[in-house]
Order: C-alpha cells, then structure tokens, then sequence
C-alpha cells in the first residue's frame, strides 16, 4: 500500500504523494454563461495550469487529471472535436513551460479512437517532457475505470489458459501489472469539483483507500487556493486503511 510523502517544514502533516482529480463542471459554467460546452473546457484549462503549479509548489509528486472519460466519445461531435482541438493546443502550447517546470507528461487510456492529429501531439508532449523530475502528469484520456479492470482480467485469464499462472497464486500485483497506472502508485487523494458526490467510473482499483475531497468550485473557476484547500484538508485526515487507531 501506498505511503504518504514525509512531512514538509511549512505543513501541518503529511503531504500526498499522489494527487488525483475529477475536473467537473465545464458544462454547468458554460451554461451559467449562455456560453456553448466548449466554452467551459476551454476555460478550464486556465484551472489546469493552477493546479499544475499548485501541485509543484505543495511538493505532490504525481498528479493525475481525469480529462475525458470514454462515456465522452458519444457526446455531440461538435463537443468531441473541440475537445480535441483543446487537448491539441494544450499540447503545443503549454510544451514549453513544462519542459522547464519538470513536468513529465503521460497521457493514459484506450487511445484508439483518437484521431491521427491528437495522437501526434501527445506523443510529441510526452516524448519533450521524458524525464521530468519534479512532477508527474497522469493526463486520463479516453479512460473508463470498469474496462480497465475487464482489460487487466482477459489478461490474467489468458495467462491461466496457458498454463503460466495458477488462479490460486494471483495476487493483487498480478492485477495491477495490466491497469494504465502499472508504474503509479495509488492516489492519497481525490479531488473532485462542482459538488458531485460519485466517482464516475475513474480509477475503480486505484481509490480502494484514498481520500476523497469535495470541491462545489465548478473546474474553471477552481484555484491554486482550492487545490491548498484541499491538501490542508487531507492533513487533517486519519489514514487508517481498514485498520483500528489503537486506543
């Protein structure tokens, strides 16, 4: 099980190593402002840019983004394609400054359905930032939590079929060596926006202990204060992983 990072002089407790978020409420801000949905990615990603540098200046080790869900594929593709065309952009135009933050960019999920463009710009974030020191940059795109695990169990049932493993023997790293997140370790912390109270089919292994914060700020109004808000929350957390505090 995951460990937290050891405590930093200016916290009041331990700071999570790993940060993970479910970015909501672009469509609601949108609509607030009579604005079309793409509207409000494209403001979110001022709030991504925040909390990049909110993560950094906290010491997070590993952030990861849920940025669009494979449910997402059959919205209006008017809304598909402007999303695209932001994950594009975001690629090329935020490239720079991450290479010089140290933020290494990984871009994790079923990319099959992406289209040629998209799939280039990834690749060329991802192979610019290789090696970054200071942040990992989980960016879940086209991901779905259950058809990871369904993925991860084909795998592990082939095994068995051939002989290589006995059911018996499989234990959880067995599992975790055929999710997106084999190389990750399990978030401390999820961060949710808008107010919405579910988890919506993100990282289903993964959030098996971490905590879970509420932010009601819809993404593109969501702020390096915010991102604190919740950190300083976490800290005040008891991380118990099923076990009794000793009396």
């Amino acid at each position: 099980m995951t460990t937290s990072a050891p405590i930093r002089p200016d916290s009041s407790g331990p700071v999570p190593r790993h940060v993970a978020v479910i970015m909501d409420g672009n469509g609601r801000w949108a609509a607030d402002r009579q604005l079309p949905r793409y509207e409000g990615h494209r403001a979110g990603m001022k709030a991504v840019r925040e909390t990049i540098e909110a993560a950094i200046e906290e010491g997070v080790e590993i952030l990861t983004l849920f940025a669009f869900s494979t449910e997402n594929w059959n919205r209006p593709e008017e809304e598909i394609l402007a999303l695209m065309s932001l994950l594009q952009f975001y690629a090329q135009s935020e490239r720079a400054e991450l290479v010089q933050q140290g933020v290494e960019v990984k871009v994790l999920g079923d990319l099959s359905p992406m289209d040629a463009q998209t799939m280039d710009a990834v690749r060329t974030v991802e192979e610019a930032t290789r090696g970054g020191s200071t942040l990992r940059l989980n960016l879940m795109v086209s991901y779905s939590g259950r058809a990871e695990l369904l993925n991860a169990v084909r795998s592990l049932a082939r095994e068995v079929a051939l002989g290589v493993l006995d059911p018996e023997d499989i234990r959880p790293w067995h599992l975790e060596q055929y999710l997106h997140t084999r190389d990750t370790p399990d978030p401390d912390l999820l961060i949710r926006t808008s107010g919405e109270f579910r988890i919506s089919n993100f990282m289903l292994w993964q959030l098996a202990y971490t905590e879970i914060h509420i932010s009601p700020v819809l993404w593109p109004d969501f702020t390096r204060d915010h991102f604190g808000e919740a950190i300083r929350d976490y800290q005040r957390r008891e991380r118990r992983f099923g076990r009794v505090t000793a009396p």
